[in-house]
């Protein structure tokens, strides 16, 4: 039995997110049924973590294990011949029996990309968020600083989330600016259910004038959802990389 672990791009807006489920396009499924098509297995594909519905990514990992004997160089391109223009299959590696792409997950990066001129763009719609209001970068970039450390982020985290323990450690926190386009990026060891979006709403807030970057931490001891941002929409969303 050998163990696949899948480096994986997807443009989500026509997905309802990455878990398998009977009546939503969904990523999971497809990869499935594409290893299926060019294997006859049935296979059980483990991801570092759920993405939602509309949310793209550079690089989710994901294993499954095989008795295929087909050549580790060819197993992307035969995975990729069976699969949609959406998603891509970057590399596949063999490894070790006991690699858990859940379980051994260290940490994550994930992107959110504003596009902040007036009228937004026709062509990257679906891959960014749009606000054309002015937004404040440098207060941004100062308000951002905070959320870095281990904090209980539980006022960042949707109603209905299932972790108990609410307590992350974020690594680095970071708001570039490209022309027109404003970047947040979050790496840390976890995240909850949109708490990156939540955390990009609240700096996006700040940016507006709505919260100052002093009261960040405030925000963040308070544990209060209704004192944090909005939660931005999921197609400004990417999660770029997964570390083990």
């Amino acid at each position: 039995m050998r163990n696949i672990k899948l480096t994986i791009e997807y443009d989500g807006k026509k997905f309802g997110g990455w878990q398998k489920q009977p009546t939503k396009l969904n990523i999971q499924g497809e990869i499935e049924q594409a290893i299926k098509d060019i294997t006859g297995e049935v296979v059980e594909l483990t991801a570092s973590g759920r993405t939602d519905s509309g949310v793209h990514s550079l690089g989710q990992v994901a294993n499954f294990k095989t008795n295929s004997h087909i050549e580790i160089e060819k197993m992307a391109v035969a995975i990729n011949s069976r699969l949609k223009k959406s998603i891509v299959i970057k590399k596949a590696e063999e490894v070790d029996e006991n690699f858990h792409a859940r379980y051994n997950c260290k940490g994550k990066k994930y992107r959110y990309i504003i596009n902040n001129s007036s009228q937004g763009s026709a062509i990257y719609r679906d891959l960014e968020c749009h606000i054309p209001q002015n937004l404040d970068v440098e207060k941004m970039k100062k308000a951002i600083k905070y959320f870095e450390g281990e904090h209980d982020f539980r006022g960042f985290r949707a109603s209905g989330t299932s972790s108990k323990n609410s307590i992350r450690v974020i690594y680095k926190a970071e708001v570039k600016q490209e022309g027109e386009r404003i970047i947040i990026e979050l790496t840390g060891n976890g995240f909850m259910y949109n708490m990156v979006r939540i955390i990009s709403g609240t700096i996006v807030d700040v940016g507006l004038g709505k919260i100052k970057p002093e009261q960040i931490p405030e925000i963040i001891d308070d544990k209060d959802r209704n004192k944090a941002g909005k939660t931005l929409p999921a197609h400004g969303l990417y999660l770029v990389e997964v570390y083990y």
